[in-house]
């Protein structure tokens, strides 16, 4: 199977799940900007999941950038996460329908790191198919982003039944580390071209 049918339709269901996600906001029904005040912790999870979301995408793009072939391994490995990817409007629409309440944000957290986990299965199965000395697997090396990731989601869950809070600010941590570009791939492959 060529590689370019994988990628487009992993980019249409990633799409997809944004277009689910902004469909949640409905209009309000007044005409004044008091009236937007009850969507604030709609849009605000919004955000958040819209810029996990946008981070997926981009991370799934540079990790299929070096893939010279695709197996059936990988195309389930895909579709495990983009299974959990797919779920992240319905904990989005809920933490933001009820004010970040701690089961929704435990929901949440929980959609984040199966997410996580499944994405990192899908590296290991890519960099397992391209063998261990392919420009990905140098590229990737030790994955202490992704350790360290989990390990927030993780704290992320547990505090969400003590305080929201504490629960956000971890979501909202992982999300603004991996806002922050990383390069290990996008050099690997730059150089090569």
């Amino acid at each position: 199977m060529n590689k370019t049918r994988l990628e487009a339709f992993s980019d249409g269901v990633l799409a997809i799940i944004i277009t689910i996600m902004v469909l949640e906001i409905k209009v309000p029904h007044g005409h004044e900007f008091a009236d937007l005040k009850p969507l604030i912790p709609k849009f605000l999870s919004y955000i958040l999941s819209f810029i996990y979301v946008g981070i997926y995408w981009n991370n799934h793009h540079y990790l299929l950038h070096g893939l010279s072939k695709v197996n059936g391994k990988i195309l389930w490995a895909n579709m495990h996460l983009l299974f959990w990817l797919s779920l992240i409007p319905v904990a989005t629409g809920w933490m933001g329908e009820h004010n970040f309440a701690k089961t929704a944000m435990a929901l949440y957290g929980a959609i984040l790191l199966l997410s996580a986990i499944a994405y990192f299965i899908l590296e290991r199965i890519i960099i397992m198919a391209e063998g261990k000395n392919s420009v990905l697997a140098k590229a990737i090396g030790y994955e202490i982003k992704g350790i360290f990731s989990a390990v927030l989601y993780i704290l992320g869950i547990a505090f969400s039944f003590y305080s929201e809070w504490i629960s956000g600010a971890a979501y909202f941590i992982v999300a603004l580390l991996w806002l922050i570009p990383d390069k290990r791939i996008e050099k690997v492959f730059a150089s090569k071209n």
